[in-house]
């Protein structure tokens, strides 16, 4: 399993390796606090925020635990959020989708579900891995009903188990996808996306 940056083309949106060049674009798309509501790391609503994050994400990725992406919506070229893998474990075969966030005029439409599609689909069939994860905040119902609507499977709620930066003390559920599951997932994607 050998992860590497490379750029993922959808119908709808582009994931391409997140660089520091998109700092102004993500600040911009990420100033709404309240994208920002569930996340571990607290609302990055400033360019001095936004540019740490991305500064932390990019030394993760020369770490080999994580790959972050922008997404682009393609028919603007425009940067609206950000997703990536967390977590990977290549001598398990196994990682983790997460930090996903869009500007608010691009969430509650198929953005997401393309996201998650061209995700799965490097994972599974270009990374070989035999399991996918996905972890929410046991407040947010919308991401569980989302993950639920792709096929995701609810594994359980691992408890109390991070503090926010506002002091809350957060349980997540978790979610994953098996190799094994892939094919019938990526069908159920496709007739979503189809819609």
């Amino acid at each position: 399993m050998i992860i590497e940056p490379v750029i993922l083309y959808g119908k709808i949106v582009k994931l391409v390796p997140l660089q520091k060049r998109h700092v102004l674009e993500l600040a911009e798309a990420g100033s709404d606090e309240e994208i920002w509501k569930y996340m571990p790391y607290g609302p990055i609503v400033t360019l001095e925020k936004m540019s740490d994050l991305i500064d932390h994400l990019l030394t993760l990725q020369d770490h080999k635990t994580d790959l972050p992406f922008a997404v682009i919506y393609q028919n603007s070229g425009k940067v609206i959020g950000m997703t990536r893998f967390i977590g990977i474990e290549p001598a398990n075969r196994g990682l983790e989708i997460g930090g996903t966030w869009y500007t608010r005029d691009y969430q509650h439409t198929m953005v997401n579900t393309e996201c998650k599609f061209l995700l799965l689909r490097h994972a599974f069939e270009d990374l070989n891995c035999i399991r996918v994860q996905f972890k929410t905040d046991v407040r947010n119902e919308r991401s569980q009903r989302a993950l639920e609507r792709i096929g995701a499977v609810k594994e359980g709620i691992l408890r109390d188990h991070m503090i926010l930066p506002d002091g809350t003390v957060r349980s997540s559920v978790y979610y994953s996808i098996l190799a094994g599951e892939w094919i019938a997932v990526k069908q159920h994607f496709l007739y979503l996306m189809s819609r």
